[in-house]
């Protein structure tokens, strides 16, 4: 499976929730914000699964279909916007997590970074991500409630 992004994520999270740990296998797991349509597939196919979520919300993971490794996910139904995991990018050194979430359930060994914000839930995202990221995300919604829509692909329907 080969992907390329159009742009760097508007703004990335390390999740810190049971949910994320119990899917990944791993104490958190990183995610970068971005638009579904800034993600090319170059090669191999994504299949998506529902997962559950302590929230209700709807929760699609996109995997490879060959390998099943878990690419992005749209969380609470939301088809222009995806939670691209990190540690599949080439170079994820590239990508650091902007803030830390959930961290009420982080595992005791992990030591967060000081100059990292990190949340015991969530963080008002007008005061955390730039101006030009904001702008990014109320665009590819505002297109995707009077556009068309696009599949996990970033393919338009």
């Amino acid at each position: 499976m080969r992907y390329e992004l159009a742009s760097p994520p508007m703004f990335t999270n390390c999740c810190h929730c049971h949910d994320c740990q119990q899917q990944t296998g791993s104490a958190f797991v990183i995610n970068g914000l971005i638009e579904t349509d800034r993600i090319k597939v170059l090669s191999g196919e994504v299949e998506g699964v529902e997962l559950p979520t302590e929230s209700g919300r709807g929760h699609v993971c996109y995997r490879c279909v060959k390998c099943k490794v878990a690419l992005w996910s749209d969380y609470g139904r939301r088809s222009y916007l995806r939670f691209l995991r990190v540690g599949t990018l080439d170079d994820p050194d590239l990508v650091p997590p902007d803030a830390h979430i959930f961290t009420r359930t982080k595992l005791d060994w992990v030591i967060l970074p000081d100059d990292v914000p990190s949340f015991e839930v969530y963080y008002d995202m007008k005061t955390l991500w730039s101006e030009e990221a904001l702008a990014r995300r109320q665009a590819a919604s505002d297109a995707a409630k009077s556009g068309p829509s696009f599949d996990q692909f970033g393919a338009q329907q």
